[in-house]
């Protein structure tokens, strides 16, 4: 969680809220807007050092708070890395006046949402609620911050540690190039610098904490002078400013933590290392420059170099290595500048089995054909277009809008830093961006990193030495238990309010956005909803087929035509025609599912028109060129490589593939396997698109500042040329069903977790009762504050998190799926839980479930509407799935009529554990033996392609 120039866009050029913004006039760049908008706050100071800062925006009924609190593993103290991490999740637990667990239970249940992160030089908080909700979350954001280290004892301390391993597993250690943050950091950094050490830190330090730790590291960075609290949305200024007062005035002020200076580091020689990674497929190649901090004025100037360099297909690291020399189908350069010090890294993932020495050679002819060629004719002008469009997109949000301004206030000592933060980056020139390759790249020492498949040491960058990597050693039984008493002791703070929780206010009734419907005069469908709050429009054009109408034996045909609809026009190269896109600050991409191909863009207002007349080129005009095909083709079969090394994604591939077979549309992987895609040439592609790329199978839908006649108009050059070809869409047969539960499992060798499935297929999203499905699955696993977190997380402290949810399907029954990531020593146990938790799951629904379930899902619809994204979804949900243009008060009574005897009828009938299959993928040799334990018969072995083994 960075502010960097990718996070400004939260904050400029806001339009609609009227009584809350100012206009500021800019210079004008280009294509770039010349107004900015200057968004207004109240600021205040408390007498204990806490800065408040109030936004005000009526658009939709709820408040977002975020406290930044000054506080990262820049802080740290070596022996004691991953604290300020640790320390955010400790926040979460308990606090003098809030009951255990409520601040993870409590907030979703009122409709709300919360989260934390943690960064090198902070901490946020931040949660959204419904307005009526809003005096009890200063409550418990208050007593969080103020009032609870006298709660935490050591039961408390050993759940989170338990957690935090859980997620450096999950994050770090069971993923491929994980650990390459850690490595760069140790090369880079000497020991004494404070960003020696990766945000999560070492596990033996996290062992290591004792509550003593806890409590020293509170009272040094938890005090309110430390810390800034925003709070954005529907509040009256003048009772949040008394509110504030009275829940966090009284709070102890603790001492002043000074800030830090910068303190960059300087390379006197490169360094090379290198890891052989269990889980990767591909070896990856990364240059790591020391840099500059954050405002640096050369940080503006090194950010633009990134994009220069890696961003679009006319970037020399592009050119050289995608296109000439075919060694890569992924490069990236981005600077990096954090309150301390700065990088700049060049990333470039190979293509299988690619000598890492050939792509240091060729990033260099990358570097050498930037100097030689210079910054090409409107490539600031198109970073600066695409900015703004981006900024828009960033403001939809009051959470964005609260989560910006905390942080100019925390780190630049201003909430309308962001001014001044904009000129700077308008301001940069082609001769700054030369000026930082000349003096911080330009034959400068670096970091190198080879990461490479395990098997495969021999692609390693020559010289390099071996990288120092602990991996963890998981051992049955080594973990300590812990169990919590709600009811221990502790001193509790004397105050001179009360602390008790406060009642809920009053809540408006939300209704169905106006989504409007129409056709062309072809007889495409047309649906939108405006949205005047920002001038921007997003948009998307389904058109109905999809993997569904590949042949058998060529499967991903779709989504290589696809590929190829990005790759430029008959009149417009795929350079050119980026090039188009980027200087109106637009986006268009074209992507395929299992049964559609959909067209995805966003652009200014103004822009919205010449937007449509790209996608309509793009759309009626493709390229098809053979050297562009075998480009994506290519990058197609490394991305399946790169997927054969993430256990989860191999997990959901399979379960699939077992819940409706392999013949089924289904079970098979979207964008086909290796074989399939090798199988395809250009002409199999050109032939998909004559004979089903067809007006008759498609959709348009639009949300934001356009109406439905401009809509229309935009759309008629597309709707007068294109034809309707009639296509046949194949009936998709139903799923497997099983009659009794089976238990499958995948062997991956030393996986420090096990990914977990459980699940069976329901029904379509069309069905009638689907939308009860959803419901009674709520209490089970739709967040944090559900039954498979609180037991899997917070209980046994297992995971990092555990989910169950409902995949809508249109053509046949979606899957219902609960899944986690476990510490795989505590395998057979979570299937225990799993079991037992799904199993018996209707006769352990309450009244009190269903009560929980219809506030929190009647309220979340507060948070609903917010975003032009959310909007686009809306109006997806109701084209795709014909809902009427009431479908929000309808699913709002289905939900308040609903009983308990409905509710456990549902779950039995739709939700039963008997007909449900599992599905693990974790170490074989630690853990097969045990699952027969489960009681589901001997587990069926398979292979990462969901094969039985013999």
């Amino acid at each position: 969680m960075k502010f960097k120039l990718s996070s400004i866009i939260m904050l400029v050029l806001l339009a609609g809220c009227q009584p809350t913004i100012r206009t500021v006039k800019t210079v004008a760049t280009d294509s770039v807007s010349s107004d900015l908008v200057e968004i207004a706050y109240e600021k205040m100071v408390l007498d204990n050092g806490l800065t408040v800062i109030l936004h005000q925006d009526k658009s939709d009924p709820i408040v977002a708070f975020s406290t930044i609190v000054h506080v990262g593993s820049s802080r740290e103290k070596k022996g004691r890395t991953g604290f300020a991490h640790f320390f955010e999740h400790m926040s979460f637990n308990d606090s003098e006046n809030v009951p255990m667990g409520a601040n993870r239970k409590m907030i979703p249940e009122l409709g709300g949402t919360r989260n934390g992160g943690t960064w090198s030089d902070g901490t946020i908080y931040y949660e959204v609620v419904p307005k009526d909700a809003f005096e009890k979350l200063m409550w418990i954001d208050s007593d969080r911050f103020g009032y609870m280290i006298n709660t935490v004892k050591e039961a408390t301390l050993e759940r989170e540690k338990q957690v935090v391993k859980n997620e450096k597993r999950q994050r770090v250690d069971n993923r491929a190039y994980g650990h390459t943050s850690h490595v760069i950091k140790k090369a880079l950094y000497p020991d004494e610098h404070p960003y020696n050490w990766t945000v999560i830190g070492d596990l033996e330090d996290l062992q290591n904490a004792t509550l003593e730790d806890v409590r020293e590291f509170y009272d040094k960075y938890y005090t309110p002078a430390n810390a800034t609290l925003v709070i954005a949305g529907d509040i009256d200024m003048a009772a949040t400013r008394a509110s504030v007062q009275r829940w966090f005035g009284e709070i102890k002020a603790g001492p002043a933590v000074p800030d830090m200076d910068p303190m960059p580091v300087v390379l006197n020689k490169t360094k090379k290392l290198y890891h052989l990674d269990n889980f990767a497929q591909l070896p990856e190649i990364r240059l790591t420059f020391p840099t500059v901090e954050q405002y640096h004025p050369d940080a503006y100037a090194l950010d633009a170099l990134g994009e220069i360099l890696s961003y679009g297909k006319q970037a020399p690291l592009f050119t050289t290595l995608v296109e000439d020399k075919k060694l890569s189908s992924s490069v990236s350069a981005f600077n990096d500048s954090e309150e301390l010090a700065g990088t700049f890294t060049v990333r470039v993932r190979a293509n299988a089995g690619i000598d890492l020495d050939e792509v240091n050679q060729a990033i260099n002819v990358s570097f050498e054909r930037f100097e030689t060629e210079g910054i090409r004719a409107n490539a600031l002008t198109k970073i600066k277009a695409r900015q703004e469009t981006n900024f828009y997109n960033g403001i939809s949000s009051v959470l964005n809008k609260a989560y910006q301004l905390g942080l100019y206030q925390e780190f630049a000592g201003n909430p309308s830093f962001y001014l001044q933060d904009i000129k700077n980056i308008k301001a940069v020139t082609e001769a700054d961006v030369v000026r930082v390759y000349n003096q911080y790249i330009k034959d400068k020492p670096y970091i190198m990193t080879s990461f490479v498949p395990k098997s495969q040491p021999d692609l390693i960058v020559e010289g390099s030495l071996q990288a120092n990597v602990v991996e963890e050693k998981i051992v049955a039984g080594k973990e300590p238990e812990f169990t919590e008493d709600p009811n221990a002791d502790f001193v509790k703070t004397p105050t001179k309010y009360d602390r008790s929780e406060p009642p809920l206010g009053e809540l408006s009734v939300m209704s169905s956005p106006a989504i409007w419907k129409t056709e062309t005069p072809g007889g495409i469908p047309v649906y939108g909803v405006e949205h005047h709050e920002v001038p921007l429009v997003n948009f998307s054009m389904r058109i109905k087929g999809g993997q569904a109408l590949d042949d058998a034996d060529k499967k991903g045909t779709a989504s290589l035509l696809a590929a190829m609809l990005n790759e430029g026009t008959a009149n417009k190269t795929p350079a050119e025609l980026e090039d188009a896109i980027g200087l109106l600050g637009s986006s268009l991409s074209v992507s395929a599912s299992a049964t559609g191909i959909t067209i995805s863009g966003s652009s200014l207002a103004r822009n919205f028109a010449a937007t449509i007349d790209l996608m309509t080129e793009m759309l009626l005009e493709p390229r098809f060129d053979a050297g562009d095909f075998e480009r994506v083709k290519t990058r197609r079969l490394a991305s399946i490589k790169y997927t054969k090394g993430n256990p989860n994604t191999i997990a959901n591939q399979v379960f699939q593939k077992l819940l409706y077979g392999e013949d089924h549309l289904a079970g098979e992987i979207v964008g086909g396997t290796e074989r399939d895609v090798n199988g395809i040439d250009l002409a199999d592609v050109k032939a998909w698109y004559n004979n089903s790329l067809s007006a008759s199978m498609a959709t348009f839908k639009v949300a934001g500042a356009v109406d439905d006649v401009t809509v229309i108009e935009a759309l008629n050059d597309l709707d007068n040329q294109w034809q309707h070809k009639s296509v046949d869409f194949p009936e998709i047969g139903p799923a497997k069903s099983f009659d009794k539960p089976q238990v499958y499992f995948i062997d991956f060798p030393d996986a420090k977790q096990s990914v977990l499935i459980v699940g069976k297929a329901v029904v379509p999203a069309t069905d009638e009762n689907f939308n009860r499905i959803n419901i009674v699955n709520n209490r089970l696993g739709a967040g944090s504050s559900a039954r498979l977190t609180q037991m899997l997380r917070i209980t046994k402290g297992y995971t990092y998190g555990a989910y169950s949810y409902l995949q809508p399907r249109l053509d046949y029954p979606g899957a219902f799926i609960a899944a986690t990531q476990v510490r795989s020593n505590v395998t057979l146990e979570s299937l225990q839980i799993l079991q037992e938790l799904v199993g018996e799951y209707a006769a352990t629904f309450e009244q009190s479930d269903l009560d929980t379930t219809k506030n929190l899902l009647s309220k979340g619809n507060t948070r609903r509407f917010e975003t032009l994204q959310q909007l686009l979804g809306e109006v997806n949900r109701v084209s795709l799935y014909g809902k009427p243009k009431n479908y929000l008060e309808l699913e709002q009574a289905e939900l308040a009529d609903m009983t308990l005897d409905e509710a456990r009828t549902i779950i039995n009938q739709y939700l039963n554990e008997d007909e449900m299959i599992y599905l693990v993928v974790g170490d074989a040799k630690t853990q097969l033996s045990r699952i027969k334990e489960l009681g589901y018969d001997e587990p069926i072995v398979l292979d990462k392609e969901g094969n039985p083994i013999e």
